[in-house]
């Protein structure tokens, strides 16, 4: 029997203090300094015993990274004396899509591997724009048997990237009758892609490039950058080429199982030629998501290509346009183009875009992609705080340029460990054993654009649409 795919975790605690969301105010004046036991050390979470740098930084007010917001201390204090506010600092992380929340959310999954859980649940909004407008069905959650990471039954999260037969037909002896194309699996459906932003040192690069190749996934990449450190872990990389330079990497087209050409006029042509190179090679092709990708994939599904990559900005929005539309639906218009044309189970669409969660994996999915490729989450994994001083000039926070290889590595495998049991968690909910039954299926989900139409539209009429 096959071993089962699992990533292995170990804590990794950050290098420096990270930003703490809550602040702890205590007025010590009026201590009564009698108590048997202070809640702080009554804390069922060990924050004030183990929050990192705590006991060596007593600094008032402090700043409480891995506080789980439960309140405890505040209620139980015999005196009074606490008070738990926002961290001032917190609410400058991020920006409008990548939230301080959800850096902050990146950061403890990287240092402990874990799902994270909060001791006042959740407080926000219960609709939102993007992938915060859906919600998926977890009908199924009271099977124990299906209990995601902790039931009996096995969850497959593997997905492929290699071209599907159309059909099998066999002889009269039942040997197969067609030719069946090789396949190239990945074991989860999240893609690593080189970032366009950030300190992008050789040792942020290698720490990526590693941890790809150490859960089994590749890694989208310049192939300018594929030197002798990376060398060894070329079946893991994903060199991202054109039709005008391709052939000056014949080396690296030989050592790859999968490259990766940016969509131009005429790239089908140029299938053939790679093949002559390595005829093992799997093709990928780069198309950016505007209003001319859907006709550009209905082009291609016919040509030979084994997966159509398709990728927004980081924050999810449309390419090329004054009022973009969301990944989300993009993904959703572009995979039942492929259904109509009778075509979806021919290639692989692979989506690059505002994935900045784990439950973001599996909405996409739903919408109708095979997988994901990430970048700005495996920078915040290794403390990047997206601020933006780099693009500046200016010095990193937290000398990523510096970070350790085997630190990067390890934090990265947290986050990636901590995002599929999440995803495990979610697909035991909803009765599925394998993620790719999860593709397309929209009635796994609910959309709050349609319940409004359908509850609101006929007393309220149309809503008016304004940009994201």
């Amino acid at each position: 029997m096959p071993k089962k795919y699992h990533i292995d975790t170990q804590e990794t605690p950050p290098r420096f203090y990270p930003v703490g969301k809550y602040t702890t105010i205590e007025f010590r004046e009026d201590c009564a300094g009698s108590c048997r036991e202070c809640v702080k050390k009554k804390c069922v979470y060990g924050i004030f015993e183990d929050n990192f740098l705590h006991n060596s930084s007593m600094k008032e007010p402090e700043f409480l990274y891995t506080c789980m917001s439960c309140f405890r201390c505040v209620q139980e204090c015999t005196k009074g004396i606490f008070s738990r506010v926002i961290n001032p600092e917190y609410r400058t992380l991020g920006n409008n899509y990548w939230t301080s929340d959800i850096i902050h959310r990146t950061w403890y999954q990287a240092h402990t591997g874990s799902i994270p859980v909060s001791g006042a649940g959740y407080r926000g909004p219960f609709v939102g724009k993007g992938f915060d407008s859906m919600w998926t069905d977890m009908s199924e959650i009271v099977r124990p048997t299906r209990d995601g990471i902790h039931g009996r039954e096995y969850i497959n999260t593997c997905i492929e990237l290699s071209r599907r037969p159309a059909g099998l037909a066999f002889t009269d002896d039942m040997e197969l009758a067609v030719d069946v194309p090789p396949i190239l699996e990945v074991p989860l459906p999240i893609l690593f892609r080189q970032p366009d932003f950030g300190i992008l040192s050789r040792k942020v690069l290698l720490s990526m490039v590693k941890a790809a190749a150490i859960i089994n996934t590749f890694m989208l990449i310049n192939p300018k950058e594929i030197k002798e450190d990376l060398k060894p872990f070329l079946k893991n990389l994903i060199p991202q080429m054109t039709k005008d330079n391709y052939a000056d990497y014949s080396d690296l087209i030989i050592g790859c199982r999968m490259v990766s050409l940016a969509y131009q006029p005429g790239i089908e042509q140029e299938f053939a030629k790679l093949r002559e190179i390595n005829p093992d090679i799997f093709i990928m092709v780069n198309i950016p998501l505007d209003k001319d990708c859907k006709s550009i994939v209905e082009n291609l599904v016919n040509t030979g290509v084994d997966t159509l990559y398709c990728y927004t900005d980081e924050n999810g929005l449309e390419l090329n346009t004054d009022n973009p539309r969301f990944v989300k639906d993009m993904t959703r218009e572009i995979h039942l183009a492929l259904v109509d044309l009778s075509a979806r189970q021919r290639v692989n669409l692979i989506i690059y875009g505002g994935i900045a969660m784990a439950e973001h994996v599996n909405k996409e999915i739903i919408c109708g992609a095979d997988g994901i490729a990430i970048d700005l989450p495996l920078l915040v994994a290794m403390e990047c705080r997206l601020c933006g001083r780099c693009l500046e000039g200016l010095s990193c926070p937290v000398k990523l340029e510096e970070m350790d290889v085997d630190y990067g590595c390890a934090r990265i495998i947290n986050l990636i460990g901590a995002w599929r049991n999440q995803m495990l968690e979610m697909l035991g909910a909803m009765g599925l054993r394998e993620i790719r039954r999860l593709r397309g299926e929209v009635g796994r989900s609910m959309w709050f654009e349609d319940l409004e139409k359908e509850n609101f539209g006929p007393i309220f009429g149309e809503r008016k649409v304004a940009a994201i």
